[in-house]
């Protein structure tokens, strides 16, 4: 991929994927060094990946710990075959549900995937906010179906 302009057209579809779905995975690590991926809902907002837990849930002490995290965005494109997937690394940190950023986007209406059913109301909820670093990895995502179908080893990772 050394054509910018694929380079941007697959950028710009990388993108749009993580904005427009709100189910992922995230590994953590514990303090011992045990590995834990959960399935979480999220919202991405300018340029982060935002999930609400429990300050005191295996993902909130593990975050806490080591702020290293990896994620997986799997997604339906075509009814059949295996799901699209985006997958990167991130820099994990917890934030308050009173913090002002977290408040903003809020109140904005930007946090509809994690927000709702009282989640604001919890005691002892935070949000986690997920920075990815490095490249967004990525399954299917800008390739052609017809490619895909024909050759998925050598077609589908970007």
């Amino acid at each position: 991929m050394s054509n910018p302009t694929e380079t941007d057209r697959q950028a710009r579809i990388i993108a749009k994927a993580l904005r427009t779905n709100t189910f992922a995975t995230l590994a953590t690590v514990s303090p011992t060094g045990r590995s834990h991926c959960a399935g979480v809902v999220y919202d991405f907002v300018d340029g982060a990946m935002w999930i609400h837990t429990m300050r005191d849930s295996r993902k909130g002490r593990n975050v806490a710990h080591n702020r290293h995290v990896g994620v997986c965005v799997p997604y339906r494109r075509v009814p059949v075959g295996p799901p699209y997937t985006l997958h990167f690394q991130g820099v994990a940190e917890l934030v308050a549900l009173d913090d002002p950023e977290a408040v903003s986007r809020y109140k904005a209406g930007r946090f509809g995937s994690i927000s709702g059913h009282g989640a604001m109301e919890i005691d002892g909820a935070c949000f986690v906010r997920i920075t990815p670093t490095g490249t967004v990895h990525s399954f299917g995502a800008g390739v052609p179906i017809v490619d895909l179908a024909r050759d998925p080893l050598h077609t589908g990772a970007r």
